[in-house]
């Protein structure tokens, strides 16, 4: 892979989040969906409390759904 197809930003943690918490990344953006009044670290914080994920799959899936919301 080079590094102009190399996935970057936010998505690069797509495969080890499926890996580590067993769902699709659709499954996290719905849910996501569900708390999308919240402000970024809210919702970064209810994936933490809520569903056990660390810090840094929590973070890039709230950027990305946010940056995908804001492009709608």
């Amino acid at each position: 892979m080079t590094e102009d197809t190399k996935t970057k930003g936010p998505a690069s943690y797509f495969p080890s989040i499926e890996k580590k918490y067993g769902h699709p990344i659709s499954y996290w953006l719905a849910l996501l969906n569900t708390v999308s009044g919240k402000k970024h670290m809210e919702m970064v914080a209810w994936l933490k409390t809520e569903h056990g994920m660390g810090h840094g799959h929590a973070n890039a899936l709230v950027a990305y759904y946010l940056a995908s919301a804001k492009n709608t």
